[in-house]
């Protein structure tokens, strides 16, 4: 009787914490954005795919330069997110011929150089609680 009441009581414990594990959000929000035409794109990344297929997209409309999006059903780990303003509303982030962007873009931390962002530099950490990031272009 003992050994089923060990087993059960693990069981219910490892299912609560598979179920709580995967709960956590991440809003992310871009505060300037330099108008409200067209719409906010962002792509999730963990560093493993990083640039490459997010593990979830979203989109967004600006209202008054702000554009607010959620994540979901995170576990944790360490992310990093990428955004662009997509003013034609073409699905895409546009390039001139020199490869220099035309439309904003941004990632988390809000670290800009040359070049794209690399992970190191825009990852952030999700340990047990709700995330909230402000993404400046």
């Amino acid at each position: 009787m003992k050994f089923i009441v060990a087993i059960l009581t693990i069981t219910i414990l490892f299912i609560t914490n598979k179920i709580t594990a995967q709960n956590n959000t991440i809003t992310a929000k871009v505060i300037n954005a330099t108008s409200d035409a067209g719409k906010v794109e962002f792509a999730l990344y963990n560093k493993t795919n990083f640039r490459m297929k997010p593990l979830q997209g979203a989109e967004s409309k600006i209202v008054n330069g702000k554009s607010v999006v959620v994540f979901e059903d995170i576990e944790a780990g360490e992310y990093a997110i990428i955004c662009y303003h997509d003013k034609n509303n073409n699905g895409k982030m546009d390039f001139e011929a020199n490869g220099m962007p035309i439309e904003d873009y941004g990632a988390s931390n809000n670290v800009m150089n040359f070049g794209p962002p690399k992970f190191e530099d825009a990852q952030f950490t999700i340990i047990d609680k709700n995330v909230s990031l402000e993404i400046k272009f």
